[in-house]
């Protein structure tokens, strides 16, 4: 019984900080894989505003335009577009 117990003891704080570490692994390395070689994307999210917990506001940049829509669980809708503003690196160069 000892035995169980101090494996219970070692293991548990071992497989929580494996669990974690994964999770931050992954929010790190998201969006990294898959996309365009020389790192310019057609589709940019620019800005996300959470309204409640399950409907969300985001700005998604595409083609030099702006598109506003909301998120929720019944999918996406499109509320607003407008011309793309120019970024802060865009103007400096």
């Amino acid at each position: 019984m000892f035995w169980y117990i101090l494996k219970l003891l070692i293991l548990l704080p071992l497989i929580g900080a494996m669990i974690w570490g994964s999770l931050k692994l992954a929010k790190k390395m998201q969006g990294q894989f898959g996309g365009p070689e020389n790192g310019s994307k057609a589709v940019r999210v620019v800005e996300t505003t959470m309204l409640s917990p399950t409907l969300r506001l985001a700005v998604i940049e595409f083609h030099g335009r702006e598109i506003l829509v909301s998120t929720s669980r019944n999918g996406l809708t499109r509320l607003a577009e407008a011309p793309a503003r120019p970024q802060a690196q865009d103007i400096v160069q």
